[in-house]
């Protein structure tokens, strides 16, 4: 009850009181932690510990993942591949492109990473073929989203592979299978239900400025270039999983593999890439710098703050609490998990958190009932993407880049999460049937 009336506060300070996110987050993160019974000596601490826990793993990546995306803007690189997929696709089915870029990017990346890194590419493919910011962006983020909750060797999904004691390359067989299907339904089909919300591409993100041919740098110079991190971290995650983790080789694809590593490296070859080779001096490569970094200012600390309703949340309990009384029902081990996964999910926020906590939860049944621990896993992932309400830090990373009213971003983003989370637990029970 607590939280429902904070979810409800917190959408009135947005909407009708029009504060700001930020101060609106932390305002309502500290009013459920001291209705929830957190000792208010603790209340500080949590929140810093949840805000400084979620930039801390987001700062570097976020930032250079806009700066990447700046410099490959600036260059004409992003108009280059964009140009190039219309091209080929067709400025009708360009949207079939972005989805399979997604999913492509989504299987090594966690979702916040592949998001920063195709958001400039969604700006220009939108721009360049005059079509709604959301045709594009819709499929995207579904793609993003299906792997995060469905395919290894995304950590998540390897992660509750863990728990579950399931053979990882089954469950991404099984994954795969359901992914597909629920990537298109969530993406390009869903789009058709959202057309009457159309927002124009943000100021500061995208640069408008149309090139001539001579101009950009080639394709296969732009998609090297931004596809480099998701490269290094899917070569880590396979090393992780076939090669004896003590060799050098596999030790050295960790290091490069790290997201804030992967795009460090990404960064320093697109101030070549994007910069020096095409002419530019250094000062104005910086000055781009500059201004992807003032660009995504805002967005970061919103997101942080995001981060700080959720550990208020997990720290006093409510999480853990919600999941065991979820767990104490007679259902299907298969429908059990999911729903205890949604519940956690729509507690806490976090999908990693709820995928993490529903295991952990659902695990012992799993074995005593002999549930197939390849579906187990893959329900509760789908569980873990359920609604992504406002304590969700992916919530405001999709209402901000997209320039979206809270609303809005109800009516897409958190209906294309519902409708993946749906379709997973579908696509799952089917299956069993099949395999079971």
């Amino acid at each position: 009850m607590i939280l429902a009336i904070g979810i409800l506060v917190l959408f009135f300070l947005i909407v009708r009181v029009k504060l700001n996110s930020f101060l609106a987050l932390l305002l309502v993160a500290g009013f459920v932690g001291i209705a929830e019974g957190l000792p208010v000596a603790k209340l500080i601490p949590t929140i810093e510990k949840g805000l400084g826990g979620t930039l801390g793993g987001l700062a570097i990546v976020v930032c250079f993942g806009a700066i990447l995306g700046k410099l490959m803007a600036e260059s004409g690189g992003a108009q280059r591949i964009a140009t190039t997929l219309i091209n080929v696709f067709g400025r009708k089915n360009v949207k079939w492109a972005v989805c399979l870029t997604g999913f492509i990017v989504g299987i090594a990346l966690f979702y916040e990473i592949g998001f920063v890194l195709l958001i400039p590419l969604v700006f220009t493919i939108a721009a360049e073929a005059k079509i709604p910011l959301l045709e594009v962006g819709i499929p995207m983020a579904a793609a993003l989203s299906v792997t995060h909750g469905f395919l290894p060797p995304h950590p998540g999904p390897t992660a509750i592979a863990i728990i579950y004691n399931a053979d990882i390359g089954v469950t991404l067989v099984y994954g795969a299978i359901i992914a597909i299907p629920t990537a298109i339904v969530a993406g390009p089909v869903f789009y058709n239900f959202t057309k009457g919300i159309n927002p124009e591409i943000p100021k500061g993100l995208y640069n408008p400025k149309i090139f001539e041919d001579h101009e950009m740098p080639g394709f296969g110079v732009s998609v090297f270039t931004a596809l480099v991190p998701v490269v290094l971290m899917a070569a880590s995650a396979i090393a992780k999983l076939a090669l004896d983790q003590s060799s050098p080789v596999a030790v050295a694809l960790e290091f490069l593999g790290q997201p804030d590593m992967a795009l460090t490296i990404s960064v320093a070859i697109a101030v070549y890439t994007f910069g020096l080779a095409r002419g530019k001096k250094m000062d104005e490569i910086m000055n781009t710098v500059k201004d992807a970094i003032l660009a995504i200012a805002m967005i970061l600390l919103i997101v942080g703050a995001g981060g700080a309703l959720k550990q208020i949340l997990i720290d006093s309990g409510v999480g853990t609490y919600i999941g065991t009384l979820v767990a104490d029902a007679s259902l299907s081990p298969l429908v059990l998990a999911w729903l205890v996964a949604a519940v956690i999910r729509t507690a806490c926020g976090s999908a990693t958190v709820a995928a993490l906590t529903a295991g952990g939860i659902a695990a012992p049944i799993c074995a005593a009932t002999g549930a197939n621990p390849e579906l187990m896993v893959l329900v509760t992932g789908a569980g873990s993407l359920i609604f992504s309400p406002p304590n969700d830090p992916g919530f405001w990373l999709f209402k901000e880049f997209f320039g979206l009213t809270v609303k809005e971003t109800v009516r897409t983003w958190c209906a294309l999460e519902t409708i993946i989370a749906i379709m997973g637990l579908i696509g799952v029970l089917v299956l069993n049937t099949v395999v079971a």
